[in-house]
């Protein structure tokens, strides 16, 4: 049975780190200091070209956008979109099984 701590549809990064810190018995500066470092190693990972891969949990990767043509929602007026690149997750095959 689930504990009321996860039956929220979100979780927010305090929310998070209150998690961790609890799970782990460390503090939640400790937590921050921890998740922070984690995201920025993701991101400069990413930044890089590269990927960052948790094996059972999933894969953060970079994939690029083509340009295409869209329409502006208040005058329908075609615009062009430039191309761009965004950040990409996979989930893993355990937890894609454990959904």
């Amino acid at each position: 049975m689930l504990s009321t701590f996860f039956k929220k549809t979100t979780m927010n990064k305090a929310e998070l780190i209150n998690k961790i810190a609890e799970d782990s018995g460390i503090t939640k500066t400790q937590a921050n200091v921890a998740l922070d470092s984690f995201v920025e190693a993701v991101t400069k990972t990413l930044k890089g070209g590269g990927k960052v891969t948790l094996v059972g949990f999933g894969t953060f990767s970079v994939s690029k956008r083509a340009a295409r043509n869209g329409r502006n929602p208040q005058t329908g007026e075609v615009i062009k979109i430039k191309a761009r690149k965004v950040a990409r997750f996979k989930a893993g095959k355990e937890l894609s099984s454990k959904l």
